[in-house]
């Protein structure tokens, strides 16, 4: 496996044109209706269009990014890009960490600062990690693949290769999001090498064989999955066209910034612990940097693609199958599905659940003090 070391270089151009583009923004009419209640609301976002355009620095962003080690390696023949930070500590723990949408490698910077140092925040050094931080294919400076059919099983395969070519005979994953998602099949397809694995979300695919006759459904299991139905249908058309229509949305949003803003942005407010105001848990500049990331890339179309693929291959799993490896699940209270205990249990050996006090989908940026702390007390008992 060939690795090469990667640094972030956007071109003057580049930024010229992104701000010429967020200036001349066409706006739509306003509806009579109250601020977010039919989607992005317009003054918040003016406002953050107005910032893109004049006051936000990327040319900083870009040299914070640029301070995490990054490397970009040819795995199966797909080019992956990758943050690789060794763990300061006196056996470091090799776990790799997968984001979703519409994230990305930057929402895990303070989580693997945590990871990596665990005694710069007065931790332990006994539980510092090799942190191992891929972008999905098609996201961010991950090209898109050159063939259809890379779902989460795919990147799982990926990934498994990418580990092993850095050297990690066995290692953990975790991951939110789509990244729940890879996570759940690098420990379904690739056992033998995953010692366990910990999630902050489950998949929305994830579908556990069930036997009315020997495990009926429990009170709290159909509850969950009324309140998932009706959250798809009041939230969720956004998947629905990601996963069914995904280019006739990217040439919108690839062409409009101020349309990729309004597209991202509704999510970090709706999704996260912010009661409704999002510079309460995200900055302006943080939120830039991740839309940023998207638009210099040109990387929306592909990153929405891996709907479409994980709808032809969902996460299902047949009468009696099980996920061997251990697993540990984060449940935040703003998170956008509460799946109960027993519902994960049908199919994972669930060895440490934790109810947060507080955090949403977001949970590495939103909070990441609890989100380490609670992947280090999992990862602990594979140290040995």
């Amino acid at each position: 496996m060939h690795i090469e070391p990667f640094q972030i270089c956007v071109s003057d151009v580049e930024i010229a044109d992104l701000r010429r583009r967020l200036r001349d923004s066409r706006w739509a009419s306003a509806t009579p209706s109250g601020p977010w209640q039919q989607g992005t609301d317009t003054t918040w976002l003016r406002e953050l269009v107005k910032y893109w355009a004049d006051s936000f620095d990327w040319r900083a962003a870009e040299r914070g990014l640029n301070q995490q080690p990054q490397f970009m390696a040819n795995v199966n023949g797909q080019r992956v890009h990758f943050v690789h930070q060794r763990g300061v500590g006196p056996r470091p723990y090799p776990v790799v960490v997968t984001h979703g949408w519409p994230g990305s490698f930057f929402e895990f910077r303070e989580l693997a600062d945590r990871l990596r140092d665990p005694a710069a925040f007065g931790a332990d050094p006994n539980d510092a990690f090799d942190v191992v931080i891929p972008s999905l294919p098609g996201f961010a400076f991950s090209p898109a693949p050159a063939a259809a059919g890379t779902s989460a099983f795919q990147v799982a395969d990926l990934w498994a290769s990418l580990m092993r070519g850095l050297g990690y005979q066995r290692f953990g994953a975790q991951g939110g999001d789509l990244g729940a998602g890879v996570s759940v099949v690098l420990a379904s397809r690739h056992s033998q090498v995953v010692d366990g694995i910990h999630l902050n979300f489950l998949p929305t695919s994830y579908e556990p064989a069930i036997d009315a006759a020997d495990s009926p459904l429990t009170i709290p299991e159909q509850n969950y999955l009324r309140e998932k139905g009706e959250w798809a249908a009041l939230e969720g058309g956004y998947a629905h066209m990601h996963a069914t229509r995904p280019q006739t949305l990217a040439a919108s949003l690839n062409d409009s910034p101020a349309g990729l803003a309004a597209w991202i942005g509704e999510k970090f407010r709706a999704w996260s612990d912010c009661d409704g105001v999002i510079e309460g848990r995200f900055s302006k500049d943080e939120l830039l940097t991740n839309l940023s990331l998207y638009w210099y890339t040109q990387s929306i179309g592909t990153a929405i693609q891996m709907y479409w693929e994980n709808r032809l291959q969902p996460l299902r799993f047949t009468p009696g199958q099980r996920v061997l490896p251990p697993v540990s699940f984060a449940h935040f209270p703003k998170e956008i599905n509460h799946p109960p205990r027993e519902w994960l249990e049908r199919v994972f050996n669930i060895a440490q659940w934790t109810d947060m006090p507080r955090g949403g989908h977001f949970a590495a940026m939103e909070e990441p003090e609890l989100l380490a702390a609670d992947i280090r007390s999992f990862f602990r008992r594979f140290r040995h």
